[in-house]
């Protein structure tokens, strides 16, 4: 992005938000974060970022600027949770993203909507698996019918298991981070059964990267930007050398995930990052 450009990113003080705001602010550009603080946290605030509190169903009274791009990262994000609690996944991924592609659709501008890769799991079968995975693989439809509908650019991504400085653990957490507060706090690593279902893990670093590339020159959908080594999660409970105990199985947990990550390659991204190193620099496993 070679001149300054507003930029939108919903979701700004979670986890990968904060990060690709810290990115944009760095590279000179003017910055809007929109987040309900539902897991995003005042903590990851960054410097030189305008904060502005409230639901994205909302984002047209909130944000009244109109921006060169919107990061669409402000959704509901968990799996097997989403099981519990269908209304919440629907008020924030259903009603909240189809005020953002309103928004879209009136203020113009490119969007950049953060897609999830559960709707490639077990062949395609994932994207029904739980409200999380439907909610989400439904509005990457919603997003390319706006952009046809209405001749609007846009760009689809799909992250693969991000982790690195900042995870959160908790109900909402990421097994990274879950796995890492259960070594710190001499804990068993709970691995749910059967512990061969397989993920890809991406840092955040990598993540941001191809953000960057594909809000510049990314067209289209199927920007998947993952790290395409893949683990099952008894080999990444391995990795840190601790105890492990094992769950029942759980509804919702996909067995593994096809990755592509062509469309991003062809821009120029390539991952730098990979799990095994990670987690022996950062946790000495």
């Amino acid at each position: 992005m070679d001149k300054q450009k507003l930029i939108v990113v919903t979701g700004g003080a979670g986890f990968i938000g904060s990060h690709l705001c810290e990115r944009l602010v760095k590279d000179g550009h003017k910055v809007i974060s929109l987040d309900n603080y539902f897991t995003g946290s005042r903590d990851n605030h960054v410097p030189g970022v305008e904060y502005r509190e409230g639901h994205t169903k909302d984002i047209e009274k909130l944000i009244p600027e109109t921006p060169d791009i919107v990061y669409h990262l402000g959704e509901y994000s968990r799996v097997e949770k989403s099981l519990e609690e269908p209304a919440l996944v629907w008020d924030l991924n259903k009603d909240g993203t189809f005020g953002v592609v309103e928004f879209w659709r009136k203020k113009g501008g490119k969007l950049v909507y953060a897609g999830s890769s559960t709707k490639f799991g077990d062949g395609g079968l994932g994207r029904m698996q739980s409200p999380y995975a439907w909610s989400k693989a439904s509005n990457t439809e919603l997003i390319r019918n706006y952009g046809a509908w209405y001749g609007l650019p846009y760009a689809i991504t799909y992250f693969y298991n991000v982790y690195g400085p900042g995870e959160r653990a908790g109900t909402y957490g990421t097994v990274i981070e879950i796995f890492r507060q259960k070594v710190l706090a001499g804990e068993p690593l709970e691995v749910t059964s059967p512990g061969t279902q397989k993920r890809n893990f991406t840092h955040v670093d990598d993540i941001i990267d191809g953000l960057i590339l594909v809000g510049e020159d990314g067209i289209g959908d199927d920007f998947g930007i993952g790290d395409e080594k893949a683990y099952s999660i008894i080999e990444v409970a391995q990795m840190f050398g601790k105890e492990i105990v094992m769950k029942p199985a759980a509804a919702g947990n996909r067995m593994g995930s096809d990755i592509d990550t062509s469309k991003v390659q062809a821009l120029g991204w390539t991952p730098k990052k990979h799990l095994k190193e990670y987690i022996r620099e950062t946790f000495g496993a």
